[in-house]
């Protein structure tokens, strides 16, 4: 037998041979009923404010996920990111994206857009000293395709040996290719006659 303490309210019996979740909570509602509805609510979200789909920066975030995580799925934004965000913001990182309030997500969006107004250090971010304008930015979803295709452009047009591999799809990186990578590649085999 296991004894739970729940403080000001009685201890609990529990047989650990029975130690799953739905009894566990028969138990506390039986015992405790102040204690099972206080914890229930701060599980469980109301149905009618709980997102299940949220338009973020021009992305469908999956709102059951924890926020941090959720974030995740933008182009451009990280796990570190996502977190010093959220903490930037004062969101609590144990909540489901689909919990929070308008203001919550304007504030963490905000962030990510400006990062510098938010004393996140220039290290941090994905776009340093910018070859336009030399500025540091943390570039996010289409702002990012368009920069990769940008820069791709730009190192083709100056026949850049980075620009030439990408043009003839081979490895960029100083990879082998001798046996790896033959899968995408056409072979044509002449016939003997």
């Amino acid at each position: 037998m296991v004894e739970m303490d729940f403080g000001n309210w009685h201890s609990i019996q529990l047989d650990k041979t029975h130690y799953n979740q739905r009894a566990y909570c028969e138990q506390i509602k039986t015992n405790t009923p102040e204690l099972f509805y206080r914890t229930q609510c701060s599980m469980f979200p109301d149905k009618n404010q709980f997102q299940h789909i949220l338009r973020l920066l021009n992305t469908n975030v999956d709102g059951k996920n924890k926020i941090m995580v959720a974030l995740t799925s933008i182009k451009g934004v990280g796990r570190r990111y996502a977190n010093i965000a959220c903490k930037k913001a004062d969101v609590d990182l144990n909540k489901r994206a689909g919990e929070l309030s308008n203001e919550e997500l304007e504030r963490i969006v905000t962030i990510l857009q400006n990062p510098s107004q938010y004393k996140i250090p220039n290290w941090f971010l994905n776009r340093q000293k910018d070859i336009v304008d030399g500025k540091y930015s943390q570039v996010l979803s289409n702002g990012l395709d368009n920069k990769m295709r940008e820069d791709l452009e730009r190192l083709k047009k100056i026949r850049a040996h980075r620009g030439l591999r990408h043009y003839w799809g081979l490895r960029v990186r100083g990879q082998h290719t001798k046996t790896t990578g033959r899968r995408g590649r056409t072979v044509g085999v002449s016939k003997k006659k």
